[in-house]
């Protein structure tokens, strides 16, 4: 019974999604900071920032986009009526 080595397992995550590699390079970057550093006591906070910046605008960016696409569906089903 041996320990399952989970380092390249990834939290599940739609492949077509377009934030999905910023995602996969932030996961990267803070599962290496957490078993590197963090778990050893030694930690920067600046660690990664620029991967979560980078994650975090694409996620914003989507959310307006699927916004304005909910709001003109909701346009066209009230136009149907």
């Amino acid at each position: 019974m041996g320990v399952e080595n989970n380092s390249k397992r990834r939290p599940s995550a739609p492949a077509a999604s377009p934030c999905a590699q910023l995602r996969n390079a932030y996961h990267d970057c803070f599962n290496r900071w957490y078993s590197e550093k963090f778990s050893k006591g030694h930690w920067d906070k600046d660690e990664c920032v620029s991967e979560w910046d980078k994650y975090r605008a694409c996620l914003a960016v989507c959310r307006q986009c699927h916004h304005v696409i909910l709001q003109s569906s909701a346009r066209a089903q009230m136009c149907r009526i």
